[in-house]
């Protein structure tokens, strides 16, 4: 049996404890805002947060999450109203939005280890994230202003 909290909910696995951690929130729990993307971690999407780091959750298994705290984008605000959420709303960040929860868990958790983060900070940890829409300068600016509290 495995234990996880996900969005502060305590749950426990008596699953395949290989199973990806994206397959586990989607289907298990039952949230569908983190996206599969490439399965590779090499896109973002699927990015949330462990332990107040960024994780891409295609590649985590559900057994080395046993005994942690996953936040998922449905769990960074329960309204919506994260700073990083606020800022992406006030400057119209996505266009297509498929990459948009990836990106904001990453600005997220960049955010709670960083709280003013450099222009470079920024671009470093945003770094792997894939946009298709190429948002990134939006994504940039919503980065910068999330970090004034908005």
């Amino acid at each position: 049996m495995i234990k996880v909290k996900v969005n502060g909910q305590e749950l426990n696995w008596d699953g395949d404890p290989d199973l990806p951690l994206l397959w586990f929130i989607r289907d298990e729990v039952g949230l569908t805002g983190t996206k599969f993307g490439c399965g590779q971690a090499l896109c973002g999407s699927c990015t949330v947060i462990v332990d107040k780091q960024s994780v891409r959750a295609c590649i985590t298994s559900v057994s080395d999450v046993r005994g942690r705290e996953v936040t998922t984008i449905e769990g960074l605000h329960p309204t919506g109203d994260h700073p990083v959420q606020k800022a992406w709303r006030q400057l119209n960040v996505p266009q297509c939005g498929f990459c948009q929860t990836g990106q904001i868990m990453q600005a997220a958790a960049l955010l709670m280890e960083n709280p003013k983060p450099t222009h470079d900070q920024i671009r470093e940890a945003m770094a792997g994230n894939i946009c298709r829409c190429g948002t990134y300068q939006r994504v940039e600016n919503a980065v910068r202003l999330a970090s004034t509290g908005v």
